[in-house]
């Protein structure tokens, strides 16, 4: 089983206090605030960090997905976007993601690419993580 770790550490209150974000293993350090997670102030928020773990995961998935099916991709190109919004229990929640996929599979046709895809929407990690979030894929395969 592979284990990873990240720590945050926030100061003050709310609006004006402010904080740090880093993985476990090294590589990632960022200041967070309010106005970096609900504004477009330049900062990384926690949803920045889920996007890209989603992103990630989901090109990962899908390349593996489709070799393993004899399908070797020259690129898989994944952008998501996290939407955060007001919950309507109170408070806020991922309300939505949505990716965005572009795919250069040799020998690969429409159909058997969109099959992959909707499976790894529901199947990549990240994606089981989100299970009760709308998760939205826009998957074109290029020649």
């Amino acid at each position: 089983m592979t284990v990873r770790t990240a720590e945050a550490t926030w100061k003050g209150d709310l609006k004006s206090g402010d904080g740090s974000m880093q993985t476990g293993r090294g590589g990632f350090a960022s200041p967070f605030t309010f106005a970096s997670r609900f504004g477009d102030v330049e900062h990384v928020s926690p949803e920045d960090l889920v996007a890209a773990a989603h992103a990630g995961c989901f090109a990962m998935a899908l390349s593996h997905g489709l070799a393993t099916e004899g399908y070797v991709p020259t690129r898989v190109h994944a952008t998501a976007t996290v939407s955060l919004g007001p919950d309507p229990a109170g408070g806020f929640h991922v309300s939505s993601i949505e990716l965005n996929v572009e795919a250069e599979v040799p020998g690969l046709d429409e159909a058997t690419f969109q099959v992959a895809v909707e499976g790894i929407r529901t199947g990549c990690p990240i994606s089981k993580l989100y299970a009760g979030t709308s998760i939205s894929v826009d998957a074109v395969l290029r020649a």
